[in-house]
């Protein structure tokens, strides 16, 4: 059977790339979920792949480069448009579907008027409201246009992007689930039994948040790190990476997020495990010192089993909204006390982040994260795949 041609745009948003469609432009069957769609995504990327190198398609081989976007108008009042995001498995054969990208959600902002779903205006910044379809929260995307068109060179530098852009800032609005438990289990802290051959003792303290995404946050010596740990030093030790798959089903299972371990295997996207340690001097990716009074906290993350060569934006918000709060993990190791933005040490750099946190009736919730990212497109035209795929064939 021949290919299929459909119209996208790949898209630089943050530290991520992915491949963008308008809902109207996807095959009638891919326009509502299912296997259909789940096909055709896994094929524009390039999974599932054994090899783990998705050279027969568009991904990058990482988890921050294997990811589709669905954008499309909005029937939701106050909102322009819905995005809809799907993290592909590189090796395994399934679409994450349970959490938001928030590196893409800047790239979701710009595409709404790259796409023409929103004016781009007089110059200066656009704002866009966005429906995250996923979990179901407003984002507002400011978004600078010059000429009638989305401003994407600038001055703008993003840690774990090689090139400077226009700054775009994102308000995640009330970030916690719709319930309001940010905290799942409604501690702060919670202490994790755990196999002893895991973590010594058989206890671990870990502060369990659904903020941006679902997170577990653990002490990087109570894990035997320091949280200056590169992408190398991790990645490359498969033992330590089934260590940290280990904890992050322990912690779903108490966040209620899985009802058995083996679900685990089949949401690798949420949550995330993350190790925080106090800010000592330390040496980026790139060569770059970064010295402990420029920070607040170092933090960690693993997204789809490997660790993030930067931060994801999602988690970015939740460390936010950890670090506000007195008490958590992440709190304690930035210093204590309660706090509205913290700058926090990945593998890549630095980032500083903003929360408004609040207590009301003992609980603590979220109103507002906000952080600065960018965005570009990398190239549009159309993407391939044969029309195989769209009838059931793996072809």
């Amino acid at each position: 059977m021949a290919q299929i041609q459909i119209p996208a745009t790949y898209m630089r948003g943050g530290t991520s790339k992915g491949v963008f469609f308008r809902l109207e432009d996807l095959p009638e069957g891919a326009r509502v979920p299912g296997p259909a769609r789940d096909r055709l995504f896994q094929r524009v990327i390039g999974s599932p792949d054994p090899y783990g190198a998705q050279i027969d398609g568009m991904g990058g081989a990482t988890s921050s480069t294997s990811k589709c976007v669905i954008v499309s108008p909005s029937a939701r009042p106050g909102h322009d448009v819905d995005y809809l995001y799907g993290q592909v498995s590189i090796d395994s054969d399934f679409v994450d579907w349970s959490g938001n990208c928030g590196n893409l959600s800047t790239a979701a902002g710009a595409f709404a008027i790259h796409a023409g779903y929103v004016e781009a205006g007089a110059d200066g910044v656009r704002t866009v409201h966005i429906w995250q379809a996923n979990i179901g929260k407003t984002i507002i995307a400011n978004v600078p246009v010059s000429g009638s068109a989305v401003q994407e060179t600038g001055e703008f530098e993003l840690d774990g992007v090689t090139f400077p852009a226009a700054e775009i800032v994102l308000e995640f609005l009330d970030p916690a689930d719709d319930e309001g438990a940010m905290f799942p289990t409604g501690n702060v802290v919670d202490e994790l039994e755990v196999p002893e051959d895991l973590v010594a003792g058989g206890r671990l303290k870990a502060t369990l948040i659904n903020a941006g995404i679902p997170t577990i946050f653990v002490d990087a010596e109570a894990i035997g790190h320091t949280g200056t740990e590169l992408r190398e030093a991790i990645n490359g030790d498969a033992a330590v990476l089934a260590r940290f798959e280990a904890l992050r089903t322990i912690g779903a299972l108490k966040m209620g997020l899985i009802k058995t371990p083996q679900e685990a295997a089949r949401r690798q996207h949420t949550p995330k495990i993350a190790f925080v340690a106090s800010p000592v001097d330390h040496r980026t990716s790139s060569g770059k010192e970064v010295l402990a009074g420029e920070i607040d906290v170092l933090v960690r993350a693993l997204s789809m089993g490997k660790l993030h060569h930067a931060m994801m934006g999602t988690a970015s918000v939740a460390i936010a909204a950890a670090a506000a709060v007195p008490g958590t993990l992440v709190n304690l190791a930035a210093g204590g006390g309660q706090r509205n933005t913290v700058t926090f040490g990945h593998p890549s750099g630095t980032l500083r982040v903003g929360a408004e946190a609040s207590q009301v009736g003992g609980k603590w919730n979220v109103t507002k994260a906000i952080m600065s990212r960018s965005a570009r497109i990398l190239m549009e035209g159309r993407v391939r795949v044969p029309a195989a795929i769209l009838a059931g064939s793996t072809a």
